[in-house]
C-alpha cells in the first residue's frame, strides 16, 4: 500500500462518523512551536569587535509554547501565535534599528532573546484550562549562532 495513491471517497463528518466528545484525545501536557524571520540592523555598544559598527542581520525567532490540549484538540492555533508575533512583537523588531526601537540595552542575542521572550509570555492567553506558557525562545543571530532563554531560567531569578 505504501506510495499507492487513492481518492478519499467519503470525507468523515462530525456527529456521524466522530463525536465532539472524541475529538481530546488526551490531556497531556504538550508543546508546539512556531518560528518567525525578520532583518533589523544593530551595532553594540562597549565592544571592541566587528559588532560595534552598524549591521545587519535576518533573525531567526523560534518559540516553544505549552499547556493543555481544548477539547477540540488543541493548544493554541498556530495562526494566533502569528498573530501575536505579527501585531505586538515584530513590529518593533523588522526592518528597525533596534538600538532605537527596543528598552535601553546592548542589542547583543542574549539581551533580545530575553525581551522577545517577556513579550510573548505577557501575551499568551490567561484561559487556566490550557496552562499556555512559554517554555523557550531561541533567536538566531546568523544561521550557526544563537541565544535561547527558558522558562525555568527565568523563573528562578
Amino acid at each position: 500500500m505504501a506510495g499507492t495513491f487513492r481518492i478519499v471517497e467519503k470525507l468523515q463528518k462530525l456527529d456521524e462518523d466522530i463525536q465532539i466528545n472524541e475529538l481530546q484525545y488526551h490531556r497531556k501536557r504538550v508543546l508546539v512551536s512556531k518560528q518567525f524571520t525578520f532583518d533589523a540592523a544593530h551595532h553594540l555598544h562597549a565592544y571592541e569587535g566587528k559588532c560595534k559598527n552598524l549591521h545587519g542581520h535576518t533573525y531567526k525567532v523560534i518559540f516553544g509554547i505549552s499547556g493543555y490540549v481544548n477539547e477540540i484538540g488543541i493548544l493554541i492555533d498556530f495562526g494566533d501565535i502569528k498573530q501575536l508575533w505579527k501585531e505586538r512583537i515584530e513590529i518593533y523588531l523588522d526592518h528597525q534599528y533596534l538600538n532605537e526601537t527596543l528598552p535601553p540595552m546592548n542589542t547583543t542575542a542574549e539581551n533580545m532573546v530575553v525581551w522577545i521572550y517577556e513579550q510573548m509570555a505577557a501575551l499568551l492567553p490567561t484561559d487556566h484550562e490550557c496552562d499556555a506558557r512559554v517554555e523557550f525562545v531561541q533567536l538566531y543571530e546568523t544561521p550557526t549562532s544563537y541565544a535561547e532563554v527558558r522558562r525555568e531560567w527565568m523563573l528562578g531569578e
